[in-house]
């Protein structure tokens, strides 16, 4: 008989958190090799394809394009669609298509072996003609109304944020002008249209311009184009411009398509001595210390219309101060004036309050001059830079376009978030995938650590669901977004 204790004693083991033993130890003298294959840092390529496939880009692009040139290497679609990818990853200039000549996701989109040369690209935007530019915007037209199809928006009533920016050109663009150019003053420039729709944030209409100030026949041929760009089952429509576009002929055509409208007025001397003259009062629901409103016929206007203004009262200045003014104002010793012409018979504060927030339209244009490489102006050419001009903007859209299937069920178009197209990158853009191939079958890969795959399969889902349905889209989403 053995005298041994009942209850063994085991060695203790040490106890560490599983964060804190690394799988995969790198240091300096870690080995390396560019033996991998078929690997690719844009693994969200995947989703955007997927869209443009589903709702049959190619088919658009065929049906809209007139191209006499044949190219050899690629087709026009191809060619199109190659640029617009390779905005929307990043890359705005021809000789950045050398980065991602030979990317596995890009070629495998494109279903060529690899890109061509910088020079092919350039021939092929070289026989674009002027009246291409005109053409790409139908396109981005047609597939605004096949996304709405299908992400069920069924929006009756939009806002319509127009602007003008200034990009300066360092060149010998075609078109470059020396005029309104605030930041770099005496250098050549362009001033593009641009409008987005407030609700979506997607780009509507817009086109490249020179640098000279726009007058009252290109202002009403771009809002032309801003309303024939809009679905169907828009009938309501909102427009805030600033005071570039105050001018009759802006008026006539908001009219003409029964659109709501609040525009900046201009300083004139006439129209000074009717604010001074006015009858003023209280402006609780402002910043301003009063308000006014009245009937003005502007000169060569042919009726009245409803004025709004307001006025601050001037504070004495403390020694070197400096203002910075962003919007119209009159000045006089006493006041400060900001003037609108309306249509509408809300009160004066609502129609202030809803002016005010077109500076969400500032915001878009930025996001498309610097995350897109709307300022790049790469060719010589007025066309091609037109044309370079859609392409960007057809980007831009794609980003809008993704999150419109993206949202969650049941969100409003006040609830929802703009993400931005630098911030989509880095989320579901640069994702690292691998390629495989078994048989007949191609695949991608990504990784287990992905933060987003919930959200990148949910996406998935809904794109891959979306079928035709008697010359439309039947909605992948249950809820409408009204």
């Amino acid at each position: 008989m053995k005298n041994r204790s009942q209850h063994k004693t085991r060695r203790q083991r040490r106890q560490a958190p599983a964060e804190s033993q690394p799988t995969n130890r790198i240091d300096a003298a870690t080995r390396f090799d560019f033996e991998g294959r078929n690997l690719t840092p844009y693994g969200g390529l995947l989703p955007v394809f997927a869209l443009l496939e589903k709702l049959g880009f190619a088919q658009v692009i065929k049906e809209t394009i007139t191209v006499k040139r044949q190219p050899r290497s690629m087709g026009v679609f191809q060619f199109i669609l190659a640029q617009v990818l390779a905005i929307y990853v990043g890359f705005a200039r021809l000789h950045h298509m050398r980065f991602i000549a030979r990317d596995p996701m890009l070629t495998g989109v494109l279903q060529v072996g690899e890109l061509p040369v910088q020079s092919t690209f350039w021939r092929f935007m070289a026989s674009l003609r002027i009246h291409i530019s005109d053409q790409l915007l139908r396109v981005t037209w047609r597939m605004r109304e096949r996304v709405w199809a299908a992400a069920n928006i069924r929006l009756s009533q939009v806002t319509l944020d127009s602007d003008t920016t200034v990009h300066t050109v360092y060149g010998r663009q075609m078109g470059g002008r020396k005029e309104y150019n605030p930041k770099k003053r005496g250098k050549k420039s362009y001033q593009p249209f641009l409008t987005f729709i407030a609700e979506t944030k997607e780009y509507v209409a817009g086109n490249l311009r020179n640098g000279y100030r726009p007058s009252g026949k290109e202002i009403a041929h771009h809002l032309e184009q801003v309303f024939s760009g809009l679905p169907a089952c828009v009938k309501r429509k909102r427009g805030r411009v600033d005071s570039g576009f105050y001018c009759w002929d802006a008026v006539q055509v908001y009219e003409k398509h029964e659109c709501e409208f609040v525009i900046s007025a201009k300083k004139t001397a006439r129209l000074q001595g009717q604010l001074e003259a006015a009858q003023w009062k209280p402006s609780p629901q402002t910043d301003a210390d009063e308000q006014c409103e009245f009937l003005y016929q502007p000169e060569g206007w042919e009726r009245p219309y409803r004025f709004i203004a307001l006025r601050y009262r001037k504070q004495p200045k403390p020694p070197q101060e400096t203002t910075a003014v962003q919007y119209q104002l009159f000045d006089t010793p006493q006041y400060k004036y900001r003037a609108f012409v309306t249509n509408r018979k809300a009160a004066v504060g609502t129609l202030v309050a809803f002016y005010d927030a077109r500076g969400s339209a500032e915001n878009l244009i930025k996001e498309a001059n610097n995350d897109t490489g709307l300022t790049a102006h790469p060719y010589h050419r007025f066309e091609m830079n037109r044309a370079h001009f859609q392409l960007i903007m057809l980007a831009y859209n794609l980003n809008c376009w993704l999150m419109l299937f993206n949202r969650d069920e049941g969100t409003s178009s006040s609830q929802m978030q703009h993400t931005t197209l630098a911030t989509a990158r880095l989320r579901f853009l640069f994702v690292a995938a691998k390629i495989w191939k078994h048989g007949r079958r191609v695949g991608v890969r990504y990784g287990d650590h992905y933060e987003d795959k919930t959200v990148f399969q949910r996406l998935m889902d809904r794109l891959r669901s979306i079928v035709a349905d008697a010359g439309s889209f039947a909605p992948v989403l249950r809820t409408a977004w009204n």
